[in-house]
């Protein structure tokens, strides 16, 4: 279906809507620096099979929603420093901010509750919606994310090396985005070179906003460990919750998702063997119909 601009506070969220207009909401919530594109449609069209009303939505700063060029943003390299010595890190704006646009786009698209489903940074500003707006979430969906907490393992070093690049060009920029994305697939669910390529640069005619990242790694940064609250979601928040992570996750290791699920004992805990830190077409199948199974029955936990 088309886009459209929905107005959520002083902001203009870019949305895409699919699946049966009276199917149950199913709120999809991005990661860093990417837009709603980043859904594969493939995907989208698996929840839309199982009877989702899918929204997607571009976060404030990136895509086609409202540019945010004109705050302060600290550079990185003062900020990985404050973050080093465990000070508060500045920030455009938080995770927080970004959860109550979501919980604001539900209703402004007049939806009441929603299931929600985050992947890396989404899953972050997920936990923020479930925590700040309990009532808008019905099920809580969290994938290949991270509670925050300082002694988990940081991204792998080939990743973090790739993240520390800067292209000048464009065509150096989509050679280098190709390489990060081919970087974060795990071994089991490669994705061709000339997928991973068009991706970038559908990306890339879409909107180019490099400089929106960094407000989004700084918000990140200033947001850290949310594992006390974390402890106590259940009692604030209860709803049925599911945790699926890869074993082979370069950007958040297996850790991180094996940290949340002890915080969260509520929630049902999946390992993808070979998964890396990606949506692959050969995971649409099992993602999706985990996401509708969520609530017709107990899984083992296994933290």
């Amino acid at each position: 279906m088309s886009e459209s601009l929905v107005r959520v506070g002083a902001h203009e969220l870019a949305v895409q809507l699919d699946g049966p207009a009276d199917g149950e909401p199913l709120l999809l919530i991005m990661g860093l620096g990417l837009q709603l594109i980043a859904w594969p449609q493939g995907l989208v069209d698996a929840f839309a099979a199982q009877g989702f009303r899918v929204i997607r939505y571009d976060h404030r700063d990136i895509g086609r929603s409202t540019p945010m060029d004109h705050l302060r943003t600290p550079p990185l390299v003062y900020a990985a420093f404050r973050h080093a010595l465990r000070w508060p890190v500045p920030a455009p704006y938080t995770l927080a901010e970004l959860a109550d646009d979501a919980a604001g786009l539900l209703a402004a698209l007049g939806h009441e509750r929603a299931q929600v489903l985050g992947v890396s940074m989404g899953g972050m500003v997920a936990q923020h919606l479930a925590w700040r707006h309990p009532t808008r979430v019905r099920a809580l969906h969290l994938w290949m994310t991270s509670s925050g907490a300082r002694h988990l393992p940081l991204p792998a070093p080939k990743l973090r090396a790739l993240m520390l690049r800067r292209p000048r060009t464009r065509e150096q920029a989509l050679a280098h985005y190709t390489q990060l994305y081919r970087a974060l697939s795990g071994p089991a669910y490669p994705t061709p070179e000339a997928a991973l390529r068009a991706k970038v640069e559908a990306s890339a005619a879409r909107a180019w906003r490099p400089q929106a990242t960094l407000r989004q790694l700084l918000a990140i940064a200033h947001d850290g460990d949310r594992s006390r609250w974390l402890r106590a979601l259940a009692t604030r928040c209860a709803v049925p919750v599911s945790i699926v992570h890869g074993s082979a996750d370069p950007m958040l290791p297996l850790p991180h998702g094996q940290h949340l699920a002890r915080l969260l004992p509520q929630a049902r805990f999946e390992v993808v063997e070979g998964w890396g830190h990606d949506l692959p077409e050969a995971l649409f199948s099992r993602l999706s119909h985990g996401v509708a199974r969520l609530s017709q029955g107990p899984w083992p936990h296994a933290a």
